[in-house]
C-alpha cells in the first residue's frame, strides 16, 4: 500500500514569508540542528534522575544499562533504514500504515502520542527535583504542582512560535547538559569509590528480576532514538540526514549515559543515592566538598530538562499532525502554524499538566516511577511495530535490491530490536502493561469513530 502525504499546509500562515513561501518562523532542521534533536530528547530529565531511581536494585543496572544500549542502537539503526524509504513526518505511523494499513499505522500514533505526553510530565516531575536544590519547595505541594506546571508550558510557548525557536533552544539546551554531564562523567571518575558501588543486587528479586525491572524504567533514557524520523518532514535531505542524526546521536548519548551513571554510583553511598532527589548535584558536591558545584549543575539540569521538553512537546505534536492528514486522528491536529502542529502542542501540554497535578494531588509516592513505566509500555507499542514494518519489508521480497551482507545485517538488527522490545515490556510490570492496555482501548475507540467518518466522507 502507498500513501501520499499532502503537502504541506502553509494557507494559515499570516505572518511574512522569505523566499521559497517558507515561513520566517518555520526552518528545516540541517544535521547538526536534526542530531541535537535526538540528543536533546535522549539526554533530558531521564539521565539526571534515573540513577538514584534505579540504584534500589543495585550495580545490577548498570548491567542493564548495558544491555540497554545495545538494543537503543540496533533500534536507532532500525529507525534510520525506516527513514531511508519513507522520509516523511510521522516516524512510526508512516512505517506501520505503510506496512500494515491504516489500524496498525493508528496504534503506532496512539501509542507514540501518549508516550509523548506523559513523558513530558514525568521530565517536569525530574526537573522540579534540581528546582528544589535552588529553590526549597518540598516543604509546600501547591508551590510544587506551580512549578512543574510552569517547565511544562514554558517549552509550549517556545513550540507555538514556530520551529525556528524550537531548534535555537534545542541547540542551546543541547550544550549547556554537556557541562553537568561531563563533568561527572569524566571528572566523578578520578574521584571514584568502589565502596559507594552497594550490592549487586539489593532489590530480593534475583538478578534476572532485578535486570528487567532496572531496564524498563532505564528505557526512558533512551526515549527519543526515532526523534528525527517523526520530524524528517522538517529535516533537509532526510533520506540522508535523518538516519546519520539517529544513529549520531544515539551512539553520543550512549557514551554519556554509561560513563556518568557509573560514575554517579561510585561517588554517592547506595543508601544516600537511593534517596537523593538530584543525584547529579549530590555527586558534584562530593567531588567538590560543598554546595556550589551542586547548586551550578542543578542550574545546568533544568536547562537540559526545560530543552527535553521543548524537543517533546514538538515530537508529540507530529505524530497527530500526520495521522490527522490521512484521516485517522481528529482533522483539528492537521493545522500548522509557524511550522508548527499548535492544536496538538495545545493539547499535549493540557494533558500532561492534568496528569501532573493528578499524581502529586494523590499523594502518588515515586511519581516520576510510576511515569516513566507507563511511558516503557506505551514506547514499545510503535517500536515494535516499526521493527515489524522492517522485518516485513525484508521477507516480503521488496528488498531484492539489497545486497547480501546488508540483507543479513539489517535482518539481525531488526530482529535484535524486536527482541529488546519484548524483553521491555516484560520488564515493565503488570500494572504498567494494565494501564498501558486500558490507553490502548481507549484508542481503538477513538479509531472506530474516526474509521466510520472516513467511510461516511467517501
Amino acid at each position: 500500500m502507498t500513501i501520499t502525504i499532502p503537502p504541506r499546509d502553509t494557507t494559515s500562515d499570516t505572518i511574512a514569508t522569505v523566499p521559497g513561501g517558507q515561513s520566517k518562523h518555520a526552518r528545516r532542521f540541517g544535521l547538526p540542528i536534526a542530531t541535537a534533536l535526538v540528543m536533546g530528547n535522549i539526554i533530558g530529565g531521564g539521565i539526571f534522575l534515573l540513577p538514584a531511581s534505579v540504584a534500589p536494585f543495585g550495580t545490577v543496572s548498570l548491567v542493564a544499562f548495558a544491555v540497554l544500549t545495545v538494543g537503543a542502537i540496533a533500534l536507532a539503526l532500525v529507525f534510520g533504514r525506516l527513514a531511508e524509504r519513507h522520509p516523511r513526518t510521522g516516524g512510526p505511523y508512516v512505517y506501520a500504515r505503510e506496512a500494515f494499513g491504516d489500524f496498525a499505522g493508528f496504534l503506532a500514533a496512539w501509542s507514540y502520542w501518549i508516550t509523548a505526553w506523559v513523558s513530558n510530565a514525568a521530565l517536569a516531575v525530574a526537573a522540579v527535583g534540581y528546582l528544589d536544590v535552588l529553590l526549597p519547595l518540598h516543604d509546600s505541594k501547591p508551590a510544587t504542582i506551580a512549578a512543574a506546571l510552569l517547565l511544562q508550558w514554558l517549552p509550549a510557548l517556545a513550540n507555538l512560535a514556530g520551529t525556528r525557536y524550537v531548534g535555537a533552544v534545542q541547540l542551546v539546551a543541547t550544550v549547556m547538559k554537556f557541562v553537568p554531564l561531563l563533568l561527572v562523567a569524566v571528572g566523578g571518575l578520578f574521584f571514584f569509590d568502589a565502596r559507594n558501588l552497594g550490592p549487586f543486587e539489593a532489590s530480593g528479586t534475583g538478578t534476572v528480576g532485578a535486570l528487567s525491572a532496572s531496564a524498563a524504567i532505564l528505557l526512558f533514557s533512551y526515549l527519543g532514538v526515532e526523534s528525527a524520523a517523526v520530524s524528517a518532514g522538517e529535516v533537509r535531505d532526510p533520506q540522508r540526514n535523518v538516519g546519520r542524526a539517529t544513529i549520531l546521536g544515539t551512539a553520543g548519548a550512549a557514551v554519556i549515559y554509561l560513563l556518568g551513571t557509573l560514575a554517579v554510583f561510585g561517588l554517592v553511598p547506595h543508601d544516600r543515592l537511593s534517596e537523593s532527589a538530584a543525584p547529579f548535584s549530590d555527586a558534584v558536591n562530593v567531588m567538590f566538598g560543598g554546595a556550589w558545584g551542586g547548586t551550578a549543575v542543578a542550574c545546568m539540569a533544568l536547562v537540559s530538562m526545560v530543552g527535553a521538553l521543548n524537543g517533546w512537546t514538538l515530537l508529540s505534536a507530529q505524530t497527530p499532525y500526520a495521522a490527522a492528514k490521512d484521516g485517522l486522528f481528529p482533522a483539528v491536529f492537521a493545522r500548522k502554524r509557524r511550522g508548527v502542529p499548535t492544536v496538538g502542542v495545545l493539547v499535549t501540554v493540557v494533558l500532561a499538566s492534568l496528569l501532573t497535578v493528578y499524581n502529586y494531588t494523590v499523594g502518588s509516592e515515586g511519581v516520576f516511577e510510576i511515569l516513566v513505566l507507563v511511558t516503557t509500555f506505551t514506547a514499545t507499542v510503535p517500536y515494535l511495530l516499526s521493527t515489524a514494518a522492517q522485518i516485513h519489508y525484508l521477507a516480503s521480497g521488496q528488498a531484492h535490491r539489497v545486497n547480501r551482507a546488508r540483507l543479513v545485517r539489517d535482518g539481525v538488527l531488526a530482529a535484535v530490536a524486536a527482541g529488546f522490545s519484548l524483553w521491555l515490556v516484560a520488564g515493565s510490570g503488570y500494572a504498567a502493561v494494565y494501564q498501558g492496555v486500558l490507553f490502548l482501548f481507549a484508542g481503538v475507540l477513538v479509531y472506530a469513530w474516526m474509521s466510520a467518518r472516513k467511510a461516511d466522507a467517501a
